[in-house]
């Protein structure tokens, strides 16, 4: 299919859809009733009768009705399946043609963008909560959680750890009315109706916008970050001062099989603090006083943090001494992480 093709076929469909008020009130009535006279379908709309013939000629040009040119002339429904029938085949070759020539804008192109519709807010909330492959943080309302409940949970059964946050407080049903286990590692309501609505999937891809975004206020709008850089302002905002001011419903240990992966080393460390048994981990991050890439590899010997998660810190004892592991935007510690694989038995492999 030529790009000319195409183009003659959203014309055509562009024209067919084409209806004013009066056309569109017209071929309604004609439908409810089939057949009708120039002069009931003035009476029974708010067409004016001088109004009425162009009207109904030009839902005859498009072969919606048809016009019976007697005395009285006569405007006579067409069956919708029939009318329909040609540009509801246009339709269908265009959009296949048209999805042959879509490519999905790549996230790694813009390190940030700004996006303008609730719409589109909705569709990249949706988009981070699916392309999560191991931890998601995420605040939402009660309404959203309604919205993307199934969703959540499908990623639960992927084996994804979900921090789930939800505010107001007051619409949020506790963990005796509602089974949270389903759909979240991690649960937590905050009071203030003011809390942003955001998910980061694996400490890098985020969202972050105003509830009032994704309701009915004017200022609808959103941020997207693409890269690791620019989605920790989100989810380190999320891990300290979001999550540490909000009530705890529902808290477990992660069940996930070994090795385990966290962008998140609060969530780590909030793991590695209920168990007594040796771990073993693979940082990957960057050193705090070079910003270069490093990787450190040994047994944890020490674990600092508690379940505000406004601190949490881990030493790893490897082959050339101990080293303090720190997280995001680390400033006391040897390595700030980014990505954190633990294993019970040995540091896991890269």
């Amino acid at each position: 299919m030529t790009d000319d093709d195409l183009r003659r076929m959203l014309a055509t469909v562009g024209e067919t859809f084409d209806l004013g008020e009066y056309e569109t009130e017209a071929y309604v009535t004609v439908l409810e009733h089939g057949r009708l006279t120039a002069t009931e379908l003035a009476e029974r709309t708010d067409i004016p009768q001088p109004r009425v013939y162009d009207t109904v000629r030009g839902l005859a040009e498009h072969g919606f009705v048809e016009v019976h040119e007697s005395r009285p002339m006569r405007i006579v429904a067409v069956d919708p399946t029939e009318a329909f029938g040609d540009v509801r085949t246009t339709l269908a070759d265009l959009v296949e043609g048209l999805e042959r020539r879509y490519t999905a804008p790549s996230r790694g192109t813009e390190a940030a963008s700004l996006v303008k519709s609730r719409r589109t807010i909705l569709r990249y909330l949706e988009d981070v909560i699916t392309t999560a492959e191991y931890e998601l943080l995420i605040s939402l309302t009660p309404d959203l959680f309604s919205r993307f409940e199934e969703t959540l949970a499908e990623r639960r059964a992927e084996g994804v750890a979900v921090d789930l946050l939800l505010s107001p407080a007051a619409e949020v049903p506790d963990a005796d009315a509602y089974d949270y286990t389903d759909v979240a590692s991690s649960v937590r309501a905050r009071r203030g109706v003011t809390t942003p609505v955001a998910a980061v999937a694996d400490g890098e891809y985020s969202i972050y916008t105003a509830r009032a975004a994704v309701r009915t206020g004017p200022e609808r709008y959103g941020v997207v970050f693409n890269r690791s850089d620019l989605g920790l302002l989100v989810s380190g905002f999320l891990n300290t001062v979001v999550w540490g001011s909000a009530t705890t419903l529902l808290d477990r240990v992660d069940g996930r099989p070994y090795p385990r992966r966290y962008a998140s080393l609060r969530r780590c460390v909030n793991d590695l603090s209920d168990r007594d048994t040796p771990q073993y981990v693979t940082v990957r991050g960057r050193d705090v006083e070079t910003g270069e890439p490093r990787t450190v590899e040994g047994r944890i010997v020490d674990v600092a943090g508690d379940r505000s998660r406004m601190t949490a810190s881990l030493t790893v004892r490897t082959d050339d001494g101990e080293v303090a592991v720190g997280g995001q935007a680390a400033a006391f510690e040897d390595v700030e992480a980014t990505e954190l694989v633990v294993a019970p038995d040995e540091p896991p492999g890269a």
